[in-house]
């Protein structure tokens, strides 16, 4: 199964900002425990290419993201590291390419129709919207789909336990982006009990709601 509609299947993707690279293989266990197995770990922190490495080596089962992939040199620690696809919070032409020369699925953001016909010359149809609450949310969204139908977002940005369902319930999203079950405070307590009740409490939304 392709990358994308594996990412589709599962709905949700945790945006995990981790400062610990030693929280890494804890936090993994935890949202599998809760029923997710996706996960984007995002290249805000120095712990990120590490952390990485670890969870691909000892999770194979997650579908492993690099998230705010904002370079050509992030996106190769990304690839050595051992993700399996990079998500960028803006389109930049340059980080495309280069995704695209490495044959390695890339999801960049967008917030606007003339982001979303530039990421379409290069054959992309699965985009990030972000920051998706500030950039319209919901009616951008499905004003969105009226002209481009054949295109899917993964809205990231301002989601949250109130609002995910709504998001996934648009035609042209694929899943979405969410940090409410990882956040930063929790993982820094190492409170991975609470990541685990908030992980299975969304999956079990999901599976009530779309499955």
């Amino acid at each position: 199964m392709h990358i994308l509609e594996t990412i589709k299947r599962e709905k949700i993707v945790p945006v995990v900002k981790l400062e610990r690279v030693e929280d890494a293989a804890a936090l993994a266990e935890a949202l599998i425990t809760g029923g997710i197995n996706t996960m984007e770990i995002t290249f805000r922190t120095a712990a990120a290419a590490a952390a990485i490495n670890i969870i691909a080596r000892e999770f194979p089962e997650i579908i492993l993201g690099a998230g705010t992939i904002r370079s050509c040199d992030q996106l190769d620690q990304a690839i050595a590291a051992g993700s399996t696809f990079a998500v960028s919070p803006g389109f930049n032409p340059k980080t495309v390419e280069a995704a695209i020369e490495r044959n390695f699925p890339i999801i960049p953001g967008v917030t606007s129709p003339s982001l979303v016909e530039q990421a379409d010359n290069y054959n992309l149809k699965t985009l990030k919207f972000f920051p998706a609450a500030i950039a319209g949310g919901i009616p951008m969204l499905k004003t969105l789909h009226t002209v481009y139908p054949e295109i899917r977002f993964m809205p990231t940005g301002g989601l949250n336990n109130h609002n995910f369902l709504e998001y996934l319930a648009c035609p042209n999203v694929l899943a979405i982006g969410g940090s409410w079950m990882v956040d930063p405070k929790l993982i820094a307590k190492q409170d991975f009990t609470e990541i685990t009740r908030l992980a299975r409490t969304a999956t079990d939304l999901v599976n009530q709601t779309f499955k």
